[in-house]
């Protein structure tokens, strides 16, 4: 039930239109689908970096007081529900691609991971995200890099998905509105629901 919770979060998370995905879509306006799929590539090296901080950072702090760690688990559960409340208030949501220039396959990789590896929201996202789907009968570390790295993959699959389909995401203005509203509705409610039913949950000890 937790693996199939966690797929659920990562996937509503993944589908969601914003930034990250702005970003490759641009990309691929600019420059083609080899840019577009190349900055794919980079965001999601970005995210690996967050998810090997994460790993580390949340090792450490289960080291030094697990009471802290809980607290974590428990504002993460919180968190989850507070995307989910923006996502459901927010009042247009659209893939907009912001104008761009074609600079090669090999700048926009190298700018995706500048993107994802800066992006102070994703390094919160992870700390707050991840360590609601740990148990404690495992190592911690082995478990955050293999949760990042299976969200991190979902992210930059749709990503990708998004590169190759952009030419008729852009067709249509208001089929692409109608599309990123409901994704958003769909998202805002699984994370809600996700973030009660994990912060109210006791875990094992």
């Amino acid at each position: 039930m937790t693996y199939l919770a966690f797929l659920l979060a990562a996937l509503a998370l993944a589908i969601t239109p914003g930034p990250g995905l702005a970003y490759v879509v641009a990309r691929t306006v600019a420059g083609g689908r080899s840019e577009g799929l190349a900055s794919c590539l980079g965001t999601g090296i970005g995210g690996l970096v967050h998810v090997a901080a994460a790993a580390v950072g949340l090792s450490v702090l289960i080291a030094e007081s697990a009471v802290a760690f809980s607290l974590v688990k428990y504002l993460g559960g919180l968190y989850l529900v507070y995307l989910g409340l923006r996502m459901l208030l927010r009042q247009q949501a659209s893939v907009e691609a912001a104008p761009m220039k074609a600079s090669g396959a090999r700048r926009a990789f190298v700018e995706g991971v500048a993107v994802e590896a800066l992006n102070v929201k994703t390094a919160l996202f992870f700390l707050a995200f991840l360590p609601q789907f740990t148990t404690s009968d495992a190592a911690l570390a082995p478990q955050l890099a293999v949760l990042g790295s299976i969200c991190v993959l979902i992210n930059t699959t749709v990503d990708a998905l998004a590169v190759l389909g952009a030419s008729r995401l852009l067709k249509s203005s208001a089929a692409r509105e109608a599309r990123a509203r409901l994704m958003t509705r769909v998202s805002g409610f699984t994370m809600i629901a996700l973030g009660v039913i994990l912060a109210s949950t006791r875990r094992a000890a």
